[in-house]
Formats: structure tokens, sequence, C-alpha cells
């Protein structure tokens, strides 16, 4: 929005209109109207101007006055016939001093102003402004060659601005249909399935106006689920190809696509963070919050789900995950989720962080079958790259306690039953009863 700029001058004249007061009246009202002088020469009222009286021929100030939602002033009660200045200022505007108003024989004073700095004169200030007008033989009201001058360089200060601000207003309502076009354009792409168009219409929104919070995240976030749909798509086209090199080349792009939607997850969250005020609304700031990370859950699970795991993937959820843990409400989901960074440690073979995972879960959910299972292929997997027959053995008792929980047709199950008979065979290790984690005697 345009800000409005104003900077006041003396100005020539007065509107004067006789009035019939009665000559025994020993007090009056001097009232009159505050305006603004726009750049086509229109006027419009300057609401809430400060407008001090100061008396010429002594030592004296009147209360003061503010102008109302028409640019009115009035004073009352100020004897009759006596010379006030009015200094006049308001905000964005310059201060002015409009000399020699007569109560009662001065009616309706306009006083025009014009783009500034808004700075108030003090009453010495104003006195002093009084004293050169008068002193340069201006005490009617006109200008000095130096007021001129001043005039007409604030005027030009002031077009100045009003000629870029209507560039930049330009700008922003051409950026503003550009975004609304990909964003619409972007969504139907999606919805047909087409993600590269999809992708590319998301990006160019981004774009054009990329830290804007009212329009960033929402792109931002669409783009994400774009990626998320791709590579979904990309891997389920390429599972069950007998061509290796080309499967390992697409499971290269799936993995790139899960990489870049938690990216543009983590972003559309930073630009929330630096949102100014007024770009967007605190409620639809969180909801853009919310939907970013329930966004970057459903990325995790299907990374997870794929196990095309890239490192940058592990870095946002070990971020957003936590977020997302303390805006849901929904027990199973906040499980779901915990168990989600365990398996995303566990399929991108880093052990250590999937036991710790796995292992936090248990403590309030010892029979977590999933986490159970996830313990304990974790910890064999260490003991064999290590062997280390203690891991080995912590592992065989939490497949144990699986194994003895789980109903047939567990994921994990078959799996597990072969791998403790493995254990068994080769590295004589056998589970204690019960599937106890603890060491035996």
């Amino acid at each position: 929005m345009l800000r409005k700029i104003c900077i006041s001058f003396f100005v020539i004249g007065a509107v004067i209109v006789a009035g019939r007061i009665s000559a025994f009246a020993q007090f009056a009202a001097l009232n009159g109207k505050v305006v603004l002088e726009k750049p086509d020469h229109t006027k419009e009222p300057v609401v809430g101007a400060l407008v001090e009286a100061y008396r010429i021929d002594i030592k004296n100030a009147s209360p003061p006055s503010h102008t109302n939602k028409k640019g009115e002033f009035v004073f009352a009660g100020l004897p009759f016939g006596s010379t006030y200045a009015l200094s006049v200022s308001a905000p964005n505007c310059a201060p002015q001093v409009f000399p020699n108003v007569r109560v009662g024989r001065q009616d309706n004073v306009e006083i025009i102003l014009s783009p500034g700095d808004g700075k108030r004169l003090t009453e010495e200030e104003a006195r002093k402004a009084l004293a050169d007008t008068i002193k340069n033989g201006n005490a009617g009201g006109e200008l000095t060659n130096e007021q001129k001058k001043e005039q007409e360089k604030n005027r030009a200060e002031y077009d100045k601005k009003v000629a870029a601000n209507q560039v930049e207003k330009k700008k922003a309502e051409d950026t503003n249909k550009l975004v609304n076009a990909d964003l619409n354009e972007g969504k139907e792409a999606l919805k047909a399935h087409n993600y590269d168009l999809a992708i590319a219409k998301f990006k160019d929104g981004v774009d054009a106006d990329p830290n804007f919070a009212g329009s960033a995240p929402i792109l931002l976030n669409n783009l994400a689920d774009a990626y998320t749909h791709r590579a979904a798509d990309t891997y389920n086209k390429n599972r069950s190809s007998t061509d290796i090199p080309a499967r390992l080349e697409a499971y290269g792009l799936v993995k790139k696509d899960f990489a870049d939607a938690a990216a543009s997850y983590k972003r559309s969250l930073e630009v929330l963070k630096t949102a100014q005020p007024g770009e967007l609304s605190a409620q639809n700031a969180e909801a853009k919050r919310i939907e970013a990370l329930q966004g970057i859950k459903e990325t995790v699970r299907l990374t997870v789900l794929t196990e095309q795991v890239d490192p940058s993937v592990i870095e946002v959820a070990k971020v957003m995950i936590p977020e997302y843990l303390k805006v849901e409400t929904d027990a199973a989901k906040k499980a779901e989720a915990k168990l989600m960074i365990a398996d995303l440690y566990r399929v991108s073979n880093d052990f250590d962080n999937a036991i710790a995972a796995y292992k936090a879960i248990m403590e309030t959910s010892p029979d977590d079958l999933f986490a159970l299972a996830g313990a304990g292929l974790s910890l064999v997997n260490v003991g064999y790259m290590k062997s280390d027959s203690t891991k080995l053995q912590e592992g065989a008792n939490y497949l144990q306690r699986y194994t003895a929980l789980a109903p047939d047709g567990h994921k994990f199950k078959a799996d597990a039953l072969g791998l403790l008979d493995t254990l068994k065979k080769d590295q004589n290790i056998t589970p204690v009863k019960g599937g106890s984690t603890k060491k035996k005697p």
C-alpha cells in the first residue's frame, strides 16, 4: 500500500469570509480546515492534525485543537479582534505557521499542507518562523523566494516518491497476478498427475516473490507435495524393473525428489518465521506451518517405505518432526512419527541412532512390535559388523520377544524367525526365554 507522505510549506493567503458579529461581543470562535494538496492539485482533509494558536501581541497560547475526520478544527472563546498565528503539524507532514489570523474577522481558514517529516514546531520555533515572515515583508502570508524554492523542492521530492510508489505498486500487482496464475496452474497439473508441470509452476511462483509470507509458504508446501508425489510415482513405476541400471538410476531420482520435498517444507517454515507484519494473519501463518509439518511427516513415511533416503532428509526430519510432535494432539499419530524417525535411521544404516530411538519408544511402550523388531534387527546388524557377541545376544533377545508377541504374517516376523535360526546355528546365540533383554549370567 502506498504510504501517505506530506511536507508542509507557508501558503499564500487564506479564505476570508466576513461574518456578522455584534460590536459588543468580547469573545468569538476561530475555525478552519487543514487539507493536503495532492499532485493532481486536488485536496483531501488531513485527519488528526495538531493546530496550535499563539497570540501575536502578547506571549499567550490557547489550548491546542485537533482536526476531525473532515480536517476541521475550532478554537472557542478567543478574544474578539485579537490576532493569532496558527502552527500546524501532522504525521508525515512538515510544520507550517499560518500568520495574522484575526478572531471574529476571519472564518473557515484553510491551511494547505504538503509532504514532509511530521515534525512539530515548539512555540519558540513557531514564533521565530512568524518573525522571519514579518521581517521579509510577508505578514499577509506570502512566501519568500527561499520558501518558494523549499516548496518546489518538497513538491519535487514528493512527486518522485509518488512515482516510485506507483512503480512498486504496479510491480506488486503484476507479481500477484503471476503468483496466483502459477499457483492455480500448478494445482491443476498436480491434480492431473502431471508432476513435472506442477513442479515447474510452483517453482515459478516461489521465484516471483520468494520471501513474501503471504504467498511463498503455500507455494512451497504445494511444491514439496508435488516432489513427494513424483518420487512415489517414479518408485512405483521402477521397483519391478529387471533393468538394474535403469532401476538404480530411477531410485537416484526418487532420493533427490524426497530431498527437494524436505527442503521445500523447511524453507516454508523459514519464510513463516521471518514474516513481516501485515503479510498474513497469525491464523493463516499457523495453518501453513501445520501444513508443512504434516507434509514432512508424509515425506518421511514414504522415504522409509521406499528405503530411498538422502542424508539431507534425515537432517530436516531431525528439526521438523520434533516440531510436528509439539502440535500433534493424536497419541497414535505422535507414536507413528516417533517410529518413523527410528525407522529412518535404520533404513539409512545409522544403526546406533536407530537403536537409541527404538529404545526410547519402548520406555513407554515396551511391547511395541515395530520397536522390538527394529531394535532387534539393528542390534544384530551392529553385532555382525563389529563382531560383537553382546550386541548379537541383545538383538536376539529383542527378536525373540517380538516373534512371541507378533501375529503370523506380521511385517518382520518371517525375517526375525529366520535370523534367530541363523544366529543359533552360526553364532551359537540363543535368546533368553521370553525374550528378556538382560544379559545371561
